[in-house]
């Protein structure tokens, strides 16, 4: 029984072998297109749009409500914090504190003539020659002109301070004026107003921009804080700006049930060349190797079409036995042999009497060749691959790669050996 079963396995290997042969001559007859790995530089990105605006910006309401009289500043002027922007007119402030002037003087005379009278009763009330009472209501009296004179002399400081201060709009930081909403002639609302609106709209610094970009939500987990990002201007085509994310904003903007979220890029405009609203493609970059070997995805994806499921099994086996240690080789080696021995072992009679049809040349083709549904399948865990290649002695070979970054064309490979400039399949035409 056990010669008879070693005679069967014996078989069985020597059916591999005539099977490799004659796929090997039927090979002849593919045309194939090869690829070179090279060194390189390969990055991850999340491509995004955005739009450019300035870091800060402060919008400039009036204080008071009047008729704009001058402008000093326009579009794109710079401004030194304290410079004058717009002036209103105070003619009518003007006519509004000679009147309360004057209802200072009469405060202030009429205080001070009841103080005289409450001076004198104090010395009349220390003689006894008038009562407790009368003495008491001069002395509220003289309060009550004092409370009138105070508001009277308050209410000219208000109509003061609208003259010389609110009704000359200031810059309250350096920076530059990007808007201008006002004309000479314009009537305009104080702050307090409902109708007010601001009248000038300040950039603190244009040397450094930011930019708002939209992310979704499927994206927005390899964003963080500090990534560096690429990004480019239609009109300025040719060029490249970078910027760092200083903010991802965490409330979602949903339109047509889209999530995404608000990321905040910051980047240098030394030049000015970024203007503010202009919109920009961006590109996050998640990954980034350097000086790494890379190869066609193609190659990658290519499986053998002279080859079935059997044969590609049986490359890939050996291929993977060079990623291991001795002690995995004898245990793989071990396992693959009792599975081919359990194989041949349940084997029917007719399926024995195929194993000798094969040998003696009859039913060679009877065996079907792998799809390339299945040949795809072989050796798909995670982060390994296979590249096929011609060895010296012109047959096919393969070897086991492990994947890094991936891009729409180029894959990052992990190798034993550096296979720098060596060529593999990438496809084949028949």
């Amino acid at each position: 029984m056990k010669e008879h079963r070693a005679t069967v396995i014996i078989i069985f290997f020597v059916m591999l072998s005539i099977l490799t042969a004659a796929c090997s001559g039927n090979s002849a007859n593919v045309t194939y297109e090869f690829t070179n790995v090279r060194r390189g530089t390969v990055e991850r990105t999340v491509s995004s749009s955005g739009t450019i605006r300035p870091v800060s910006t402060v919008r400039i309401l009036p204080q008071m409500s009047g008729k704009v009289e001058k402008i000093y500043v326009d579009f794109n002027d710079t401004v030194r914090r304290g410079d004058i922007l717009a002036e209103l007119n105070t003619d009518m402030l003007r006519l509004r504190r000679e009147q309360q002037y004057s209802a200072v003087l009469i405060a202030r005379a009429n205080y001070e003539l009841q103080l005289l009278n409450y001076n004198n009763q104090v010395i009349l009330a220390e003689r006894n020659l008038i009562s407790e009472f009368e003495l008491r209501t001069s002395r509220t009296t003289l309060e009550n002109l004092a409370a009138n004179l105070s508001a009277a002399e308050n209410n000219l400081r208000v109509i003061d301070t609208e003259i010389n201060q609110f009704a000359f709009i200031t810059s309250p930081i350096d920076g530059i004026v990007l808007d201008r909403m006002i004309n000479e002639g314009d009537s305009v609302s104080d702050s307090s107003s409902s109708g007010s609106a601001s009248i000038f709209t300040l950039a603190e610094n244009l040397s450094e921009m930011q930019i708002e970009a939209s992310i979704g939500e499927l994206d927005v987990a390899y964003i963080y804080q500090g990534q560096a990002v690429r990004f480019t201007l239609e009109s300025l085509p040719g060029r490249r700006f970078n910027g760092i994310v200083t903010n991802i904003r965490l409330v979602p903007t949903v339109v047509n049930n889209v999530v995404s979220y608000m990321v905040i890029i910051r980047a240098e405009n030394p030049d000015g060349s970024l203007l503010p609203g202009m919109t920009c493609a961006v590109e996050f970059i998640v990954e980034r190797s350097e000086n790494t070997l890379l190869v066609s995805n193609s190659a990658l994806r290519y499986q053998p079409t002279s080859l079935d499921a059997e044969e590609i099994n049986e490359k890939l086996f050996y291929a993977d036995l060079e990623h291991m240690t001795d002690e995995q080789r004898i245990r793989a080696i071990e396992a693959r042999n009792s599975a081919a021995l359990a194989q041949v072992s349940s084997s029917t009679q007719n399926e024995r009497t195929g194993i000798v049809a094969l040998l003696t040349g009859g039913g060679r083709n009877t065996r079907p060749r792998a799809t390339q549904a299945q040949a795809r399948a072989v050796g798909d865990q995670e982060g390994v691959r296979y590249l096929w290649f011609f060895n010296d002695n012109g047959t096919l070979d393969v070897i086991r790669v492990r994947i890094g970054i991936v891009t729409g064309s180029n894959t990052e490979i992990f190798v034993l050996d550096d296979i720098e400039g060596r060529q593999f399949i990438s496809r084949e035409r028949l």
